[in-house]
């Protein structure tokens, strides 16, 4: 009986092993970690899946234009810019040779299907009014109103499943929002008409 009760009790041990085994070497999804550079301490963890976008907008320091950047991530965590768009070019913008293709989307001018490298990046987020904002799944995050004049680092981290589920239960909103930026308010950034 005793004999019996061990291997059960082997067994369902050895099972439990397998399974989070198999989920620490299944890859999972990435995440997009935003990080004070000169601090060294996270403001932003958004979780995405591979080819998943995710926006910049901003107001041109000089224009005071919108403008539109569109990002992805590959499995591997590696960030590429997909679309840059804009009501007009203002200094620093414009196309770049070989990569993308000049569209018009409504009153903006766009270039599309551009997928450049552009690994992890730091982002001197601006002051309010410039109104650096993340636009991930239909949600806004200003850095402008939270974090103004401070050095951003962009970057991407490959997850395990097992690292998926555990944060799935184990951490917060507030703990992938620390400083709590939270929702745009005020300027319309996003309409019907930027999507068409």
């Amino acid at each position: 009986m005793a004999r019996s009760s061990s291997i059960i009790i082997f067994c369902v041990l050895g099972l439990v092993l397998s399974l989070i085994l198999t989920a620490w070497l299944t890859p999972g999804d990435i995440e997009l970690q935003i990080t004070l550079v000169k601090e060294k301490k996270t403001v932003l963890v958004l979780p995405l899946k591979p080819g998943e976008l995710f926006t910049i907008h901003y107001y041109h320091s000089v224009e005071n234009a919108p403008i539109w950047e569109e990002h992805s991530m590959d499995k591997k965590g590696n960030i590429y810019i997909e679309e840059e768009r804009y009501e007009k070019f203002g200094a620093g913008m414009g196309k770049m040779p070989g990569v993308g293709r000049m569209v018009t989307k409504g009153i903006y001018e766009a270039i599309t299907d551009m997928h450049m490298p552009v690994g992890d990046f730091i982002l001197r987020v601006g002051s309010p009014g410039v109104d650096h904002t993340i636009i991930w799944r239909n949600k806004q995050f200003n850095l402008s109103d939270t974090i103004a004049h401070k050095a951003v680092k962009f970057s991407g981290k490959p997850r395990s499943m097992l690292y998926q589920i555990w944060r799935s239960f184990r951490v917060s909103d507030q703990q992938d929002n620390p400083y709590k930026i939270g929702e745009k308010s005020g300027k319309q950034i996003y309409s019907e008409e930027i999507n068409g």
